[in-house]
């Protein structure tokens, strides 16, 4: 009884990645508004009734596939960051294997990073997910002597910012903390231009001045 449990697990698990694979091949073509149930279903061979067994409806869908981007783009920034040497060039090693990523997998991040999907709402599943960059980034501050950053900081966002020291364990002013999520904010706002051609007339190709930004913001938040 076992094996035979095992043995439809295993069958459901690979159907389940064919529905999600053949769904991001329509991302690529119509687009996350676009995606259809009934239209994955046709190209499987499947009838809808039978694919709404794995996922009950079209949100569910497109949940797994932004919770699978997220974590695709989480864990290349993860895994080029080597963990020990030059906080700055673990840095840089970050920023430029999140732009890879994202350039390899264009209609995966423009589902994440792209325009809102009408009528869709992200559930709490995608927010763990949604960090793990910003996470990467932190992770090369924790244990890092940063340059002393002094700065005008309103209120609000100077309470925002001692939760999130907290949050995140790190020990940094609330400026730091303001000049990273700027930092985050540029990392993201960058690779957005550059794949969806803002920087057409004016830096493109943007290799060298995406590489540029980088240290750049390296250096703003006290690297």
């Amino acid at each position: 009884m076992t094996a035979t449990r095992t043995a439809r697990e295993r069958a459901r698990a690979e159907l389940t990645q064919e529905i999600k694979d053949e769904a991001r091949r329509q991302l690529a073509e119509v687009g996350a508004h676009g995606l259809s149930l009934r239209a994955v279903a046709r190209e499987l061979g499947m009838v809808s009734s039978a694919l709404y067994r794995y996922f009950p409806s079209r949100d569910r869908l497109l949940t797994d596939l932004i919770v699978d981007a997220y974590n695709a783009i989480g864990e290349a920034a993860e895994q080029a960051d080597p963990g020990k040497g030059a906080p700055r060039d673990r840095w840089l090693a970050i920023w430029q294997a999140t732009r890879e990523w994202a350039r390899a997998h264009p209609h995966e991040y423009a589902l994440i990073y792209g325009s809102p999907i009408p009528g869709y709402q992200a559930p709490q599943d995608t927010v763990a997910p949604a960090a793990r960059v910003a996470l990467a980034l932190v992770k090369v501050l924790t244990h890092t002597e940063l340059r002393e950053i002094d700065g005008d900081v309103p209120p609000q966002l100077r309470a925002q910012a001692e939760t999130l020291t907290k949050v995140l364990g790190i020990v940094a002013g609330p400026e730091t903390v303001a000049r990273l999520l700027m930092a985050w904010t540029q990392l993201f706002g960058a690779i957005n231009f550059d794949l969806f051609g803002q920087y057409v007339g004016s830096v493109d190709p943007a290799d060298e001045f995406f590489a540029h930004s980088a240290k750049r913001m390296a250096e703003f938040v006290g690297l």
